[in-house]
C-alpha cells in the first residue's frame, strides 16, 4: 500500500521504537525529501536523543532511516530563504549540539544506513560510534560541489578516517561506494540490504548485553583519551581501568570466568 501525501505529512519525523530491553531505534522519516537535517528535524532529533541520554535503562541507541537516503545532509531550500548570518551560525550550532550530544550520551550509537548519506547526513554516519550500511549505499562530502566546504562534516569525518583521505572526501566531493567506505574506517561492516536490519540487531543485542557501567565508562574513555596527549591518555586509561574494576559488575564477572561459568549482571 502507498502512503498518501497527506498521511506523510502527519507522520512523525521522527519515530522512536523499544526494539528489545536496552536498545531503542530512532528513525529519520522524511523519505520524499531524503531525510534532510531541517530546523524541524534537529529538534525532533535532539529531544528524541536527549530523552534516549537521560535514560539509564538504554545501552544502544541505533540511528536508522526510512526511504532511498540515510539522510542528504541539511535542507538547502531553507537554508537559502534565510541568507543571514546569524541564522547561520544557530543552525550549524543547533546541527553541531545534536552531534555532540550523540557522542557524549553514555549509550552507544549504532549508524544504520540503508541509503546515500551526503554532506551532513555523511557527517551523521562518521559521528556514530559505529556504522553498518548496504552494499548500495554511497557517501559524500558533497558541499564543495556547490561552493561550500562541509567544514562541520570535517570533524568528525577528520577522526573516522585518515586525514588525507577525509580532506580528498572534503575538497572533491566524490562518492565513495560502501566498500571504499568500509575499506576507509568510515563504517564497520557492509551487507546485503536483506541482512541490514537483522546485522544491526544482533551487534545491538550483543553490546546490550554487557554491563551498562562499563559500556559507559568506557564510551567516555574513549573519546576523551584520542584527544588528549599519550603520556596522559595511559594516565586516563589506568584511572578508568582502576574505577572499572571496583563496578560489581566487574567483580561479578572476573568471579564468572575463573569459575567457568556465565556471569549474572545485575
Amino acid at each position: 500500500m502507498t502512503a498518501s501525501a497527506d498521511s506523510l505529512d502527519t507522520a512523525p519525523i521522527v519515530f522512536k521504537e523499544n526494539l528489545a530491553p536496552g536498545i531503542v531505534k530512532l528513525t529519520l522519516n522524511r523519505p520524499d525529501q531524503y531525510n534532510p537535517l531541517s530546523e524541524q528535524m534537529l529538534s525532533s532529533l535532539q529531544q528524541e536523543i536527549d530523552s534516549v541520554a537521560a535514560d539509564n535503562e538504554i545501552k544502544v541507541l541505533i540511528l536508522a532511516a526510512t526511504g532511498k537516503a540515510f539522510c542528504a545532509g541539511h535542507d538547502l531550500k531553507e537554508m537559502r530563504a534565510q541568507p543571514d548570518q546569524q541564522y547561520y551560525e544557530d543552525l550549524f550550532s543547533r546541527c553541531s549540539r545534536m552531534m555532540l550530544t550523540l557522542a557524549r550520551m553514555p549509550q552507544i550509537v549504532i549508524a544504520q544506513v540503508q541509503g546515500m548519506a551526503t554532506a551532513a547526513g555523511c557527517q551523521l554516519v562518521a559521528n556514530a560510534d559505529l556504522a553498518v550500511t548496504v552494499d548500495t549505499a554511497r557517501f559524500a562530502a558533497s558541499g564543495i560541489n556547490l561552493g561550500l566546504f562541509c567544514s562541520t562534516p570535517s570533524v568528525p569525518l577528520s577522526r573516522a578516517v585518515s586525514r588525507k583521505r577525509a580532506f580528498e572526501m572534503l575538497t572533491t566531493g566524490e562518492f565513495i561506494d560502501a566498500h571504499t567506505a568500509e575499506a576507509y574506517g568510515l563504517v564497520n561492516r557492509v551487507v546485503s540490504a536483506e541482512k541490514l536490519v537483522d546485522t544491526v540487531d544482533a551487534l545491538a543485542q550483543t553490546i546490550a548485553g554487557k554491563p551498562a557501567d562499563a559500556l559507559r565508562l568506557g564510551k567516555a574513555l574513549f573519546y576523551r583519551q584520542l584527544n588528549i596527549p599519550l603520556s596522559e591518555a595511559y594516565q586516563a586509561a589506568g584511572r578508568a581501568m582502576a574505577d572499572n574494576m571496583l563496578f560489581p559488575d566487574t567483580q561479578e564477572g572476573i568471579d564468572a570466568f575463573i569459575e567457568k561459568r556465565d556471569p549474572r549482571w545485575k
